[in-house]
């Protein structure tokens, strides 16, 4: 198969983290050609999405790959094309998207689909799953989100279309910089933010569950916040370590993984504390190459395998 990866610039980055590196490596130990290109590199011309990419000859180590000549192809000559750039969702990705709808009414295979990116959003997409998720407020109002603290008394508040841990702060009705960090937030009441009621188990981890094409990965990787942090991601420092899902995991896992199915979204990470659902993220889940160096288990290949019977 001919795949095409939609990434942020390849030279950001990491060989040794970067699960879209370890799919592109997978694509190409199955015998498959990888492309790359970025999402501003794609155009609408002749009523035809094109973009200008480059073939990759993908290896391991550090100098992970080599590019070719990068030339203007129509996104029908790709079996599968994956949309892997990072967030925020802002109006430039929501455009690349709306180029990938149309790619999708030409033919093209679009992993994620293209309308599903826009529809479920990361953090809001929870609520499409209640019975798994913690007393949780979506609020511009700064007096809204005092009330949900007051009620609550120890909150964790963080924008719509951020990852990564950042713009996450815990809150408690004593904190001085609170009224600064909500009109920091909101930008004085014109952002939606949102707040979750604080979670202690998220000392013991944040996991991130891996569904692709509905089934999950069997290993979840928690994400464990270092002393002195509330975040577990480990681009804020968070140590990952791989554990089998447990029974409630696999319980929210099931749930979501028929309905991510049929809406298109062949591979969602969900973030879980405790026994609760945080997040779904659609836009760029990660976790395949820690998952692997730890268990044996291969991410990516299985990853690959399951790509090749979609697009068969």
């Amino acid at each position: 198969m001919k795949l095409l990866f939609i990434v942020d610039p390849l030279a950001g980055l990491k060989h040794y983290k970067d699960s879209s590196v370890a799919m592109m490596r997978a694509a190409a130990r199955r015998g498959h050609a990888v492309y790359a290109c970025q999402a501003n590199q794609m155009m609408l011309r002749d009523g035809r999405v094109w973009t200008r990419a480059a073939e990759l000859a993908l290896r391991d180590g550090a100098g992970w790959y080599d590019a070719g000549a990068a030339a203007v192809l129509p996104l029908t000559d790709f079996a599968g094309v994956l949309m892997r750039t990072d967030p925020p969702v802002d109006a430039d990705y929501l455009a690349a998207t709306h180029l990938l709808s149309l790619a999708e009414a030409e033919g093209v295979r679009v992993f994620n689909r293209a309308a599903s990116l826009r529809d479920y959003n990361e953090k809001l997409a929870i609520f499409r799953f209640p019975q798994f998720i913690a007393p949780t407020l979506v609020s511009a109002d700064a007096g809204e989100i005092g009330a949900f603290l007051a009620a609550q008394g120890d909150i964790i508040v963080k924008p719509l279309h951020g990852m990564g841990g950042q713009g996450v702060f815990r809150l408690t009705p004593v904190d001085p910089n609170r009224n600064a960090i909500l009109e920091t937030l909101t930008a004085h009441g014109r952002h939606l933010i949102m707040a979750q009621r604080y979670l202690p188990a998220i000392a013991q981890g944040d996991k991130r569950i891996l569904l692709i094409d509905g089934e999950p990965v069997p290993y979840a990787l928690a994400r464990i916040p270092k002393i002195g942090e509330t975040r577990g991601n480990l681009a804020a420092g968070g140590r990952g370590e791989a554990r089998p899902l447990t029974a409630r995991d696999a319980e929210i896992a099931g749930a979501v993984g028929p309905v991510a199915r049929a809406a298109g979204l062949f591979l969602v990470g969900l973030d879980v504390i405790g026994e609760h659902l945080t997040e779904v993220n659609v836009t760029s889940p990660t976790g395949f190459q820690e998952i692997a160096a730890q268990t044996g288990c291969d991410v990516a290949d299985h990853f690959i395998a399951a790509l090749e019977l979609r697009c068969a």
